[in-house]
């Protein structure tokens, strides 16, 4: 299964057209009618109106599988993981690694965030221009602001007492919890749940793995009308604010590649010497060769015989591990997915002024991880996701536009930490088993 952000190669095309598209008209109408003015010209007004809403009905259909999409996923996972009785010390010693991993990238991700703040190096008469336009949000984010929480109250509103409500409000921000964080610890006890009853719960995890299949179909719909929604999205933001978005996005970008090459290169590094017992030149050297699959293909699925051709004859590792820990870990470590969401939500943030407090910074950090573990595996299915938690921290949903444009590159880059990482998980594993020897 591939990594949600993961598109297949044939359709990144299209899409990169249409942000391309979007892009470069945008700066050819802020520099005809907005730059060097005082407000924009009326014909700018109008056609900004127009390509807005083409831009959200893109964003609507992924998010209207939203709920839907991480309960079944995330269930899913935890019955694919989890399932301690059939899989054991091996098991548990993935999903240990996993979470160290994924811990690892969201801690990193957002500490460089908070560190460089990429958000803030707009001017401040753009950010103001940009507020303007999503003036209708400014009574949501009062009202979260007016009613954050502290850690305790957020850790206690992670059991959900009505998941259905839970449910109804986690798209709307109307719930009275944590909204999608108290959904998805809702999904991963079902999970837990399952794995305890199997026998008695296999017509269930056919109708999850029903519910997972329909709101694929329905993501990839929306994807095809990806190249033309995405591009009307970076025009409206483009047309608007011109040059200083683009200089802004380059800092964003460079945060994210700088957070996945400290999570590729040092946490993988310090982890496969102390757990695996290998030499991370040793490892790094023999698995370039999927690292560089799941580059130009940006495919964990597409990279996975490569993967594990790689752990069995370079690598040298057990196949009974390698081929269990990979295939598992295509769903379950996407801890490059994981750190890129982070870095997103906060980067928006404060590109839209959206003070978050420390208890809804540990909000953002727990879903983050969560999504590493189970976002359902589809191209793009992340975004819908990353919007729900941008709407239950006070971020307007449209300004996922802002990071369209560069998305595509991010992916092919955290798609190989996510390989990468599938690699250094069953590295870890099967020293942990004793199965390989330690490297010099």
């Amino acid at each position: 299964m591939s990594n949600p952000d993961e598109s297949q190669s044939h359709s990144a095309t299209p899409i990169i057209i249409g942000l391309t598209i979007g892009l470069v008209l945008g700066l050819i109408v802020n520099f005809v009618g907005v730059a060097g003015r005082e407000s924009p010209v009326a014909w700018v007004t109008t056609v900004v109106a127009v390509a807005q809403p083409i831009g959200r009905i893109f964003l609507r259909l992924m998010m209207m599988v939203v709920v839907p999409m991480v309960f079944a996923a995330l269930a899913l996972a935890v019955v694919e993981i989890g399932d301690v009785r059939k899989l054991g010390r091996m098991g548990l010693r993935t999903l240990l690694f996993t979470g160290i991993f994924s811990s690892a990238a969201v801690l990193i991700g957002m500490g460089l965030v908070n560190v460089f703040q990429p958000g803030k190096s707009l001017p401040p008469e753009t950010q103001e221009r940009l507020l303007a336009n999503y003036s209708k949000q400014a009574t949501t984010i009062e009202a979260n602001a007016e009613k954050k929480k502290n850690i305790g109250e957020v850790l206690v509103d992670m059991i959900p007492e009505n998941p259905l409500q839970e449910m109804v409000g986690a798209v709307d921000g109307s719930s009275k919890g944590n909204g999608m964080l108290a959904v998805m610890v809702f999904s991963l006890i079902v999970g837990l749940a399952i794995t305890m009853r199997l026998d008695d719960c296999k017509p269930l995890i056919g109708v999850l793995e029903s519910i997972q299949t329909v709101t694929t179909v329905i993501i990839e719909f929306a994807l095809k009308l990806a190249p033309i929604g995405a591009g009307c999205l970076v025009f409206a933001i483009t047309a608007q604010l011109g040059f200083e978005i683009v200089r802004t996005l380059a800092w964003f970008a460079g945060t994210v590649v700088l957070g996945l090459a400290i999570q590729l290169f040092v946490t993988y590094s310090i982890v496969i010497w102390t757990f695996g017992g290998m030499s991370p030149w040793h490892f790094f050297t023999n698995a370039a060769e999927a690292m560089l699959t799941a580059f130009s293909t940006s495919s964990s699925n597409a990279t996975l015989p490569t993967a594990m051709r790689v752990a069995e004859d370079d690598l040298k590792l057990p196949p009974a591990v390698s081929r269990f820990v990979l295939t598992v870990g295509a769903t379950g470590n996407q801890n490059g997915t994981a750190l890129y969401e982070g870095v997103v939500i906060l980067f928006l943030a404060q590109v839209m002024r959206v003070e978050l407090t420390f208890a809804q910074q540990l909000q953002v950090v727990l879903m983050s991880i969560l999504a590493g573990i189970g976002t359902a595996g589809v191209p793009g299915g992340s975004i819908p996701l990353i919007v729900v938690v941008m709407k239950s921290v006070g971020i307007p949903a449209e300004s996922i536009g802002i990071i369209l444009g560069v998305d595509r590159l991010l992916d092919m880059c955290r798609t190989v930490v996510n390989v990468t990482g599938d690699l250094a998980v069953a590295t870890c594993v099967a020293k942990s088993e004793s199965a390989v020897p330690s490297q010099p």
